[in-house]
C-alpha cells in the first residue's frame, strides 16, 4: 500500500513538472497585463527543439536551454503583435497555437527524413536524476522514498523556479513594477516605468518557461517528440494559472492537482483494476473543466490583463 502511494506521488511530480514551467509562464505574462493563450504552441515547439537538439548534440542541458530559447522566440512574435501593434491578444495567442505545432512538424520532417516524430534520445542523454547514485548505493531504488524523491533534475528546478518567481514578484522592485503594469499601466507610466519594456520582458519569459515545460516532457518524461506529446498540456497549465489565482505558488498547487490526476491514470492503467482506457484518458481534462467551472469565478485576474496599452491614449 505504501509503495503504491509512493508510485502515485512520484508520477504526480513527474507529470506536474512540465505544467509548472508552463503555468509560471502564464503567471508572469498575465501579471504584466498580456494574455498568453499561446503557451500550448510555445510548449510544443520547445518539446520538439529539446528532443531534436538532445538527439543530435547528446547534451540534455544544451537541449533544455535551446527549448527555452525557441519558446522565447515564438513568444517574441506574440509580444510584437500584442504590445507593439496592440493586436487582440487572444487572437494572437490562437495564431501562436497553430504556428508552434506546425513549425515543429515542418522541422521534424526536415531533420528526421520526413518523419513527424524525432528519433529516441539515448537513455544516457536524457535529463539525469541527481539522487539516483545515492539511492542505488543504498539499495533503495524501489523504496517509498526513492519513488518520491528520486526525480529528474527538471522537477527540482521547477520548484526552485516557483520560489524564485514568488520572490521576484513580491520582494523586488522589478516585481512591484511588473504588478503595477498589470494593474494600472497608465499610473505606472506616469511614475517613469516603461510599460512596453516590462511587458516585452514578461511575454518573452513566458515563452521561455513554456519551452522549458515542453522540454521537460521530451527530455525527461519521454525520450522523443511526437505530434501528440503535448496535446492540451498548455491549456491545462493555463487552467492551473487561473485556479492558482495568477500567483506562482497557487499555480504550482493546481499543477500538482492536475499532475495527480495524470498519475492516477498511469497507476490505474498498470493495475488489474478494469477501467475503460477512454475514461482514464479523459480524466485529467475532466478535472480541469470541473476546477474551472467551480473556481474561475473566485479568481481575481490583474485589472489590466488583456487590455492593450497605448501611451498617451485616453
Amino acid at each position: 500500500m505504501l509503495d503504491n502511494i509512493g508510485i502515485i506521488i512520484g508520477i504526480t511530480l513527474m507529470y506536474a513538472t512540465p505544467l509548472i514551467y508552463t503555468a509560471l509562464g502564464g503567471v508572469i505574462s498575465e501579471n504584466s497585463g498580456v494574455v498568453n493563450i499561446g503557451l500550448e504552441g510555445m510548449m510544443t515547439l520547445g518539446a520538439f527543439v529539446g528532443a531534436a537538439v538532445g538527439y543530435y548534440m547528446g547534451n540534455p542541458w544544451i537541449a533544455f536551454l535551446a527549448a527555452g530559447a525557441a519558446g522565447g522566440l515564438l513568444a517574441l512574435c506574440h509580444a510584437i503583435a500584442s504590445v507593439t501593434f496592440n493586436a487582440q491578444q487572444v487572437v494572437s495567442g490562437i495564431a501562436i497555437n497553430f504556428i508552434g505545432p506546425g513549425l515543429a512538424m515542418f522541422l521534424s520532417r526536415l531533420f528526421f527524413k520526413g518523419a513527424t516524430m524525432t528519433k529516441a534520445i539515448d537513455i544516457n542523454h536524457k535529463i539525469p536524476k541527481p539522487l539516483d547514485p545515492i539511492f542505488e548505493g543504498l539499495s533503495l531504488q524501489d523504496s517509498f522514498l526513492a519513488q518520491i524523491f528520486n526525480q529528474y533534475a527538471t522537477v527540482y528546478i521547477a520548484f526552485l523556479l516557483v520560489f524564485a518567481m514568488w520572490f521576484v514578484m513580491y520582494k523586488t522592485r522589478f516585481g512591484m513594477r511588473l504588478r503595477a503594469v498589470g494593474e494600472h499601466p497608465r499610473a505606472a507610466d506616469t511614475l517613469g516605468i516603461n510599460v512596453y519594456r516590462i511587458r516585452y520582458i514578461c511575454v518573452i519569459l513566458s515563452g521561455v518557461f513554456a519551452g522549458l515545460g515542453g522540454a521537460a516532457m521530451s527530455l525527461a518524461v519521454v525520450s522523443l517528440f511526437s505530434p501528440t506529446l503535448i496535446s492540451g498540456q498548455g491549456f491545462i497549465a493555463l487552467a492551473a494559472m487561473i485556479f492558482g489565482n495568477w500567483k506562482p505558488q497557487g499555480a504550482m498547487g493546481a499543477c500538482l492537482l492536475f499532475g495527480a490526476a495524470q498519475g492516477l491514470v498511469v497507476f490505474l492503467g498498470g493495475t488489474s483494476i478494469r477501467v475503460p482506457s477512454q475514461l482514464l484518458s479523459m480524466l485529467p481534462y475532466l478535472i480541469t473543466l470541473i476546477v474551472l467551472a467551480v473556481f474561475v469565478g473566485r479568481s481575481r485576474m490583474p485589472k489590466a490583463d488583456g487590455i492593450p496599452y497605448e501611451k498617451g491614449g485616453g
